[in-house]
């Protein structure tokens, strides 16, 4: 049942709305354009009324749980407006040092935000020495990214799976407007962030883009498909909210949602938000940003036809698991084939990211070395 509640929460909810700032997170607004501030980011459903509810608070927050600025991550936090999705998308980057550098787009899953990739990004940047930059950013109803109308409410965005592809290619196109000077471009996308990018792959290269490769992070199309029926229970069994940033970073620790503390304190406080002025007595100080149970409907969209179409792409393909997970039978016979390189980290849950940012890092800076250069003639990863 841990495996199913693993597989199930994390890697099926890696795909809704993401959560805002905490408070005095709009001080963030006082960031340059190019540089992060005290920014937030996280994961969160708000739970329907839960069979579990919240413990009575016992004790101050915890200073050990405190959030981490994401300033010593990235190089940059911005904002881009994305005229043709009506986004005004945040977005978090560190671009590569050298004019033929490659980029690292990555895109995280539902409920999450960009700061999920942001232990993973220093990393990156330090092993490469410079040579490959990340640009992480919030998907549509997650994190800061916000509607260009200025009329935002996650509860009624539209998180259909066409939408959200046409999103990163637009944004793609807002970033480097000419395909021919852009840097290459490696797609990582976690969860419903992988079903996203490795649909973006081919339309990108209509444009012109370079594709590097495309790498999935935890999510098997059939299994994912068979959770889905507990993705209610799940949420039902999270609490409401919580008393403070502190304590929402301790629950994921303590539950083992994420695993690594220092990446938790980056990444957690950008799915809570304040709850609003004239809330019920006893409503916690902090909400899920992002009401995934809205997202229902998108579900099984997000992740249906997902094994083919990565098997199809035409570029450089890897699936990176935790220790736990199995292929289905149309990902092992393309394993088998090898039409894909597969990474299995042992040690890691749903979020392999952020609970080994330093494992992931190799793993995508080896896929990157071993088909950015390859000689002309030769065939890279996944091209057999």
């Amino acid at each position: 049942m841990s495996d199913l509640y693993r597989s199930a929460l994390q890697a099926k909810f890696a795909k809704a709305p993401q959560l805002p700032p905490l408070p005095g997170e709009d001080e963030e607004d006082e960031e340059s354009g190019s540089s992060v501030g005290s920014v937030p980011g996280g994961m969160g459903p708000p739970a329907a009324p839960s069979r579990t509810p919240k413990a009575p608070k016992k004790h101050g927050p915890n200073p050990a749980f405190a959030p981490i600025s994401a300033a010593g991550f990235f190089e940059q936090a911005i904002q881009v407006a994305v005229p043709q999705s009506d986004l005004d998308v945040r977005v978090y980057y560190t671009p590569p040092k050298f004019e033929d550098g490659t980029v690292m787009i990555c895109h995280h899953g539902a409920g999450y935000s960009g700061l999920t990739f942001a232990c993973m990004a220093k990393e990156i940047a330090d092993m490469s020495k410079g040579e490959c930059g990340v640009l992480s950013y919030d998907c549509r109803g997650h994190g800061k990214t916000k509607r260009l109308n200025g009329q935002d409410n996650p509860a009624e965005e539209n998180l259909d799976i066409e939408v959200l592809t046409a999103d990163l290619v637009n944004l793609v196109q807002a970033v480097f407007p000419d395909a021919k000077a852009a840097p290459s471009l490696l797609l990582v996308g976690h969860s419903l962030g992988g079903s996203v990018c490795v649909r973006a792959c081919p339309r990108l290269q209509e444009h012109r883009y370079r594709i590097t490769g495309v790498a999935v992070i935890d999510v098997v199309e059939e299994f994912t498909l068979e959770a889905l029926p507990l993705m209610h229970s799940l949420l039902n069994a999270r609490p409401e909210g919580f008393d403070s940033p502190e304590e929402a970073i301790e629950w994921h620790v303590k539950t083992n949602t994420i695993r690594n503390p220092a990446s938790a304190r980056v990444s957690i406080p950008a799915i809570i938000v304040p709850a609003p002025e004239g809330a019920p007595p006893g409503t916690p100080a902090y909400l899920w940003r992002t009401p995934l149970r809205s997202t229902a409907p998108y579900w099984t969209s997000w992740f249906t036809g997902l094994s083919s179409k990565f098997l199809s792409a035409r570029t450089a393909r890897l699936l990176i698991l935790a220790g736990t997970e199995r292929l289905d039978k149309e990902l092992m016979i393309g394993q088998m084939q090898g039409k894909f390189q597969l990474v299995v980290i042992p040690g890691v849950g749903h979020m392999v990211h952020e609970d080994d940012p330093t494992r992931m890092a190799e793993v995508l800076i080896e896929f990157w070395r071993r088909n950015e250069r390859v000689v002309v003639g030769v065939k890279k990863v996944g091209e057999l």
